[in-house]
């Protein structure tokens, strides 16, 4: 099997390679929260790209609930033609395009001004950052079904606006995650306490999506394959969640790591110089493939087509690449012309490991927003710079998004 094998998913639709463009958090939406033309144009690149799958950022399902000021929210079918536009780009060139749904859960910036609900009333433990993040309010029986519902909305519109699949996102610290971990959910009625009891909310959105899309369309979950945190969620359980999946009609489970406490997922800021630092979720996954019905995913600091491969000989059936597409974002392609380029930011080896995940992944979107306006990436940009840059473009975005929930609520 090469990285330009096709792959067959359970539900009977082919990727026509095994490169994934992985998740990145674009915060590009419009005026309406509707994909933005700048977010359009950057999806063109990748869609010519030659990716076999190509996975958006954070769509978010409550526009009440956000991972940051600019994102993409689908909760109604009022901007549909926008998200039309925005699957025509993403597939232009064959790839299958999935819409990752998210809820951010305790992880919902405190600017934003919006009431911030999780399992349990658990703040972040960031240190110096954690005023970043409002507490949380413990959330209701009435919340949790909420969720659930807008879950399989934003699905369903996502189908209807032309994507050919979902990402449940339960990764990252964000809410699902926040339910599968004994740290973050201490609950004690049937959404807390054993592992059946705090995958329950995943496993009733996954039943109802797969239930309200239609066959041909993908339903894929992102996963932890640990949380990286003494006590939290364990690679037994994402093994055990796992087998829960088999059974729902997933199509496929990308295995990711970490969270806003332990960016785990970030881990391209150490020395990148060795083949055993990418692809570094990989020894995880060999494991919950013993209990995997679905093709596996690995996403996490690939940026050479020799861990590529090595991943997909591994038995693995996707390999997901994330900054090294937002650096060059016709990668798989070159890759299929047989060179071997490695795109790679500079190193960010700051002691503080939550600033330091922030700088990389605002060097990263650094990125993005070059290519959306069609000019080169700039790998080489000082992290300190690209961190400052971020943080004053939040700052005008979340005052645009604080007037948008005014309005709406007047």
């Amino acid at each position: 099997m090469s990285l330009f094998s096709p792959l067959t998913l359970p539900n009977g639709a082919i990727l026509p390679n095994r490169i994934a463009k992985a998740a990145m958090e674009e915060n590009m939406a419009d005026a309406d929260h509707a994909p933005s033309a700048s977010l359009i144009r950057l999806y063109e690149a990748w869609g010519r790209g030659g990716s076999g799958l190509i996975i958006t950022g954070n769509v978010m399902v409550d526009a009440r609930a956000m991972t940051g000021p600019a994102g993409v929210v689908l909760e109604e079918p009022s901007h549909l033609d926008r998200f039309r536009d925005w699957a025509r780009a993403g597939r232009a060139g064959g790839a299958q395009l999935w819409m990752q749904i998210n809820h951010p859960g305790r992880q919902m910036p405190a600017a934003l001004g919006q009431p911030t609900l999780a399992p349990s009333a658990v703040a972040l433990d960031l240190g110096r950052q954690s005023r970043v993040f409002a507490p949380p309010r413990e959330m209701t029986e009435a919340e949790i079904d909420d969720v659930r519902r807008r879950f399989v909305t934003a699905a369903g519109l996502a189908a209807q606006a032309g994507f050919s699949g979902v990402e449940i996102h339960a990764a990252h610290g964000y809410l699902l995650s926040q339910f599968l971990s004994p740290l973050a959910n201490r609950r004690t009625d049937r959404w807390g306490g054993s592992l059946e009891n705090r995958a329950r909310l995943l496993l009733d959105i996954v039943r109802d999506v797969r239930a309200a899309v239609p066959p041909d369309f993908a339903v894929a979950v992102k996963l932890n394959s640990a949380d990286f945190q003494r006590g939290g969620f364990s690679p037994d359980d994402a093994k055990a969640v796992v087998a829960m999946l088999s059974p729902l009609g997933v199509d496929l489970v990308e295995l990711s790591g970490g969270s806003y406490e332990a960016p785990a997922m970030m881990g391209s800021a150490r020395d990148e110089r060795t083949l055993a630092r990418e692809a570094y979720f990989l020894e995880f996954a060999r494991d919950i493939a013993a209990v995997a019905t679905m093709p596996l995913m690995v996403t996490g600091g690939i940026r050479r087509r020799a861990v590529a491969e090595k991943v997909i000989a591994s038995g693995v059936a996707v390999a997901g690449l994330a900054t090294a597409l937002a650096i060059a974002p016709d990668l798989p392609e070159r890759w299929r012309r047989g060179t071997d380029d490695a795109p790679a930011l500079r190193p960010v080896t700051w002691k503080n490991k939550p600033l330091a995940s922030t700088a990389l992944m605002s060097a990263v979107r650094y990125q993005l927003a070059r290519v959306s306006r069609g000019r080169r990436p700039r790998p080489g940009v000082p992290p300190l710079f690209a961190l400052i840059a971020a943080q004053l473009t939040a700052k005008r975005q979340t005052r645009a998004y604080r007037a948008w929930m005014a309005a709406r609520h007047a």
